[in-house]
C-alpha cells in the first residue's frame, strides 16, 4: 500500500521523515503474525498504528480490542486477560472467558503494557511463546491464536533494571519495535494538524474556522507540546471556541498556551530532604556567626588588657565567663604580640574558609570530647545521631 493512501485511510496528518518511517514499518510488518511493540509519549497516537497493522493483516475481519492495562486493578487483570473459573475468588459467581479467549484469530492491543503485575507479564510471556494459557482457578490449558500489539509511554529498559518488568517478555514483545515521534520532533506538521483540527472543530460547532497570523504560527510551532497531539486538539478546540476574532493574533493566542517558563525551575526538594538540608545548614552558619561574633569580643578584651598584664589570662577568663563549648572556642582569636612599649599587635594568620573543614573539625572535637560516644557527640553538635553517622563516613572520621 502507498504511504499516502495508507494516511487519507486511516486519517494520519503529516509528512514528517520520522512519522513517515514508522508508518512504513507499520505496512511492513502489518501481514505477519510478529508481535510489534509501538514506542512513544503519551498523547502522539499510538492507538492509531495498533488499528493499522490490524487492518491490513489478515486478522482484519476477526475481533480486535484494546486493553488499557495501567487503567485495570491488579486484583482483577488476570482475569480480565485469562477468564477465570467459577468460585475461583471472591465474587466468581460464575465462570468468565478472558480476553484471550474472545478474541481468538484477532488481535489484542496491550496499551500501557509496562503497568502489567509481574506474575500477569509470566502468564502473557507463556501465551506469547506457546499460545497457552489457564483462567484463574483452573488447572486446563488452553490454547489462543492472537496476534499481540502493544504499546508503552516509558522506557522498559529503566523498568527491567528496577526489577518491575521481565527481560525475557521485553524481548518477545519487541520483535518488531515502531516508534510514533512526538510533536516536538516533527514540527512540519503542526500547522497542518492544528488547521485540519480547527476546520473540523467549526464543522461541529457551525461556525468558520479560525485561522493564525504570522507571529501565531510562529508561537504554535515553537511550543513544546508535552501533551502531544492531544493537547494540539485541545488547543484548536479552546480557540476555535473561544476566540474572538477569526483571525488569531499571536497576543490572543498566547493565553491559550500554557507557559511552559515554570518547567525550566529546579525541582523542588522533598519537604523532610529540604528540612534536613535547612537545618544543618543553618546550624553550621550559626556557629561560624557566632564564632566570628565572638572573635571580635575576644580582640576587644585583648586591646583593652591591662599594659604589662597577662592578655592571655584576659582572653581564658572571658571564655570561662561565657561558658563555651569547645566547638564554639575552635580558632576564636588570632595570635597576637604585646612588645616592650606595651603596644598590642595582631598576627595575620590565613584562615580556612572552607565550610567542609570547619564542619569536619568540629565533629572530630565533639568526638573526641565525648570520647567517641556518637549519640552525646551529635547532642552537643545539634544535629541528629544519623546524620552525624554519615557526615563520619561522608568526611573519613577515625574514631
Amino acid at each position: 500500500m502507498e504511504l499516502q493512501s495508507l494516511k487519507n485511510r486511516f486519517g494520519i496528518i503529516g509528512n514528517s521523515p520520522a512519522l513517515n518511517h514508522a508508518l512504513q514499518t507499520a505496512i511492513q510488518v502489518a501481514p505477519t503474525d510478529l508481535t510489534v511493540l509501538i514506542n512513544g509519549e503519551s498523547g502522539v497516537g499510538k492507538e492509531s498504528f495498533s488499528h493499522i497493522i490490524h487492518q491490513l493483516s489478515k486478522r482484519k475481519h476477526n475481533p480486535f480490542i484494546a486493553v488499557n492495562c495501567g487503567a485495570i486493578p491488579e486484583g482483577t487483570i488476570d482475569s480480565e486477560l485469562f477468564g477465570h473459573e467459577k468460585g475461583s475468588f471472591t465474587g466468581a459467581h460464575e465462570a468468565r472467558k478472558g480476553y484471550f479467549e474472545t478474541v481468538n484469530s484477532g488481535t489484542i492491543f496491550l496499551d500501557e503494557v509496562g503497568e502489567l503485575p509481574i506474575g500477569t507479564q509470566a502468564r502473557l510471556l507463556r501465551v506469547l511463546e506457546s499460545q497457552e494459557y489457564i483462567r484463574v482457578g483452573s488447572s486446563k490449558v488452553l490454547k489462543t491464536d492472537v496476534r499481540v500489539v502493544a504499546a508503552t509511554n516509558i522506557n522498559l529498559l529503566d523498568k527491567i533494571s528496577a526489577g518491575r518488568f521481565r527481560e525475557d517478555l521485553y524481548y518477545r514483545l519487541n520483535t518488531v519495535p515502531i516508534l510514533v515521534p512526538s510533536l516536538r520532533d516533527r514540527k512540519e506538521d503542526i500547522p497542518t494538524l492544528f488547521r485540519r483540527f480547527c476546520i473540523d472543530f467549526a464543522e461541529k460547532y457551525h461556525t468558520d474556522p479560525i485561522q493564525l497570523d504570522d507571529n501565531a504560527k510562529q508561537l504554535l510551532t515553537n511550543y513544546t507540546f508535552p501533551g502531544n497531539i492531544r493537547e494540539l486538539k485541545n488547543i484548536a478546540e479552546q480557540v476555535s471556541v473561544l476566540s474572538k476574532n477569526k483571525i488569531v493574533s499571536a497576543e490572543e493566542f498566547r493565553q491559550f498556551i500554557p507557559d511552559t517558563r515554570q518547567n525550566n525551575l529546579p525541582v523542588p526538594m522533598s519537604h523532610s530532604d529540604n528540612q534536613n538540608f535547612m537545618s544543618e545548614r543553618e546550624i553550621l552558619y550559626k556557629m561560624l556567626f557566632e564564632m566570628k561574633g565572638d572573635l571580635n569580643e575576644l580582640k576587644k578584651i585583648v586591646y583593652t588588657a591591662v599594659p604589662g598584664g597577662d592578655s592571655m589570662k584576659g582572653v581564658s577568663d572571658y571564655k570561662v565567663q561565657q561558658g563555651f563549648s569547645p566547638m564554639q572556642t575552635h580558632e576564636m582569636a588570632k595570635p597576637i604580640v604585646i612588645d616592650t612599649n606595651n603596644n598590642v599587635h595582631e598576627i595575620q594568620v590565613e584562615e580556612s574558609l572552607s565550610l567542609m573543614e570547619k564542619e569536619k573539625e568540629m565533629i572530630i572535637k565533639a568526638l573526641k570530647k565525648h570520647r567517641s560516644r556518637r549519640k552525646d557527640a551529635a547532642r552537643d553538635l545539634g544535629i541528629s545521631e544519623r546524620t552525624l553517622y554519615r557526615k563520619i563516613k561522608e568526611y573519613n572520621i577515625a574514631e
